[in-house]
């Protein structure tokens, strides 16, 4: 049967728990130089709309350690660029390829896609969702806390997509989360709607200091989403105070955890003291972009491991 993962709210607890607990083997096995190609003979089909660093490389570096293969296509390159419908494009690929990512402006074109298409159908980043980056997060913090159930994390800044997953997660994860964000960029509704109804913690602030009291991690992300350059002076202003910055990190838990999802604009949204500082975790949440993503490939392209 297929299963595609276009929305965090697509896991279950249990399943949530077994991708952590997946990715984590994966990790040790890798680090381990243990070869686990669990997808071998297996393709995948990349398409991205928006530009790429980590996305591109975990998956593209995913398969391979998986014992597949990557097929990266830029949307201008193919016949979706010259008007070609995504639900004819995605009824050709699934005879090419095994599974689907999808790196899109839009959340309708990924729904759209997984629609017509009878391969699993990731979603890589839309405007509404950034399922896999919150994956990677909740295995760094289980990584450093050991249980999610009961961690508070305060998410400060512009309420975007990777903030509606994570507010969406606290459903399976047990986590409250707390939202520091000024007035008008506040996190999708049907989010925190959700959240609620679910049994979800959720509180969302226009004070940053009251969204990071007693916080176990801080996450913070870029206020200038790609496409909003236009708007980026607005934004800025509208932003000032909710700097990530050391007087900010000290209102949190002693030692908490320091969470971005980069590309980070230092000196704008996070200062380069609380980035590079001991209690970052930035770039172990970049690594376990590979392993979570792993573990998301191998349970929705196999039968099972």
């Amino acid at each position: 049967m297929k299963k595609d993962f276009l929305s965090i709210t697509d896991l279950s607890a249990e399943e949530y728990e077994d991708i952590l607990t997946l990715a984590a083997r994966l990790k040790r096995q890798r680090y381990a130089g243990v070869p686990h190609p669990l997808l071998a003979g297996k393709t995948l089909a990349m398409i991205f709309e928006k530009a790429s660093t980590r996305t591109r490389m975990s998956f593209d570096v995913g398969m391979y350690d998986l014992g597949g293969y990557a097929l990266y296509l830029n949307a201008k390159d193919t016949q979706l660029g010259r008007g070609e419908t995504v639900a004819d494009t995605a009824r050709v690929m699934s005879r090419y390829v095994h599974g689907a990512i999808m790196r899109t402006y839009k959340h309708e074109t990924i729904t759209e896609f997984a629609k017509y298409a009878s391969i699993p159908v990731i979603n890589a980043l839309s405007d509404k969702e950034h399922p896999c980056q919150i994956m990677a997060d909740s295995l760094t913090l289980k990584e450093k806390f050991g249980d999610l159930n009961g961690l508070k994390i305060a998410w400060i800044g512009d309420g975007n997509n990777v903030c509606n997953s994570l507010i969406m997660s606290s459903v399976q994860t047990g986590m409250e989360i707390a939202v520091g964000t000024p007035k008008g960029y506040e996190p999708d509704p049907a989010a925190v709607k959700f959240a609620k109804e679910y049994g979800g913690k959720v509180t969302v602030y226009d004070d940053p200091i009251r969204a990071v009291t007693d916080a176990h991690a801080i996450y913070t992300d870029t206020w200038i989403s790609m496409g909003e350059e236009d708007i980026k002076e607005t934004k800025l202003k509208d932003f000032v105070g909710y700097q990530l910055d050391t007087a900010l990190l000290e209102k949190a838990a002693t030692d908490a955890l320091v969470l971005h999802c980069l590309p980070a604009h230092r000196g704008e949204e996070i200062t380069d003291e609380v980035i590079d500082s001991m209690q970052s975790g930035v770039w172990d949440q970049a690594e376990n972009r590979l392993h979570a993503q792993k573990a998301i490939l191998v349970r929705l392209m196999t039968q099972g491991y």
